[in-house]
């Protein structure tokens, strides 16, 4: 059986559903599935037990010869939460446990880390460990995923397999439920439906011009056929960023979701919000190099081409993966 954690979630149930796709369905869902708002995520998804968070360990240690793989989706993802204790629990003890279960009973481990642990990027953008040990983060979040890094980092007694993913900006299907943390791309959508524009954040800084601000974005089914892949070709362990190692203006971002909607560019900038301004990343972009060593050859969606299927394909006709 494979585990998947976060499976009620934005990239969990995406990668539910890959699994599905390739004819898997002896997966364990693990997830709060007590939020009715997220229910469509993983309704109609082949499953053989969906199990609660809270109760995950404790099932485990009853059903753990049972457990082929682990691919560990499920965080806190709110980065304008500013209380430590929160990403504590959830990001950093509950992944140390999950880490210790698959390295004492040899089961392979895929983990979700985050680009937001590179802070405002003055060391690069490397997945390297010298880069990981001299990062700071901007935000809890950002910090709770790089203290688990870390922490990985000094473990002798690790899993047979086991891979950390730096996500850069994911968007894509079923990330409906995630309100201000769901991607520019959507709530650009949701913008243009409701007022015929597109707000985008004016520039602070006088080295980037208002809608400049580059980020590296990557579609979420990428994201998870790069998982996959890792489930199915056990390459080398270790922490790897996972973007398309390209960056891109969000005034790009704006236009292709306009193109998308087939309607004519209507945008305006306001300024970023006071409680993250002084933790807002003006530039992101993976270096892929270790990826592509590693064996994996398969090429990204462009932005335009991945903002057209979401769009076309996901919003317009509110369907979920």
């Amino acid at each position: 059986m494979i585990v998947v954690t976060g499976a009620a979630g934005f990239i969990g149930s995406c990668m539910v559903e890959k699994l599905n796709s390739t004819g898997i369905s002896s997966i364990i869902m693990v997830d709060d599935f007590s939020a009715e708002h997220k229910r469509r995520n993983w309704e109609g998804k082949q499953y053989a037990d969906k199990i609660d968070r809270k109760d995950f360990f404790r099932w485990a240690q009853k059903n753990v010869s049972h457990i082929d793989f682990i691919i560990h989706l499920g965080a806190r993802t709110d980065t304008t939460e500013f209380d430590y204790s929160v990403f504590e629990e959830l990001n950093l003890g509950y992944s140390q446990q999950m880490w210790s279960l698959a390295a004492q009973y040899r089961i392979p481990l895929l983990y979700a880390s985050s680009a937001a642990t590179y802070g405002d990027g003055q060391f690069g953008y490397l997945d390297e460990e010298a880069t990981i040990l001299r990062i700071e983060p901007l935000n809890p979040y950002g910090k709770s995923k790089n203290e688990f890094d870390r922490w990985v980092l000094k473990q002798r007694t690790v899993p047979p397999l086991w891979a950390g993913f730096k996500f850069f900006n994911v968007y894509g299907p079923n990330e409906y439920h995630k309100g201000r943390m769901a991607s520019v791309v959507f709530h650009a959508f949701n913008q243009i439906l409701e007022r015929g524009e597109i707000k985008l954040f004016r520039s602070h800084r006088p080295d980037f011009k208002d809608g400049e601000q580059l980020r590296d974005f990557i579609y979420v089914r990428d994201v998870v056929t790069v998982l996959n892949w890792f489930r199915r070709h056990i390459p080398a362990s270790g922490i790897y960023n996972l973007g398309t190692g390209f960056a891109r203006p969000f005034l790009a971002l704006a236009e292709a979701v306009f193109k998308a909607m087939k309607r004519a560019p209507n945008i305006t900038f306001i300024d970023i919000p006071e409680d993250i301004r002084n933790k807002y990343q003006y530039y992101t972009q993976a270096e892929m190099l270790k990826l592509r060593r590693c064996g994996y050859r398969k090429p990204f969606k462009s932005l335009e081409k991945g903002i057209e299927e979401y769009v076309s394909r996901f919003l317009i006709s509110n369907t979920i993966l």
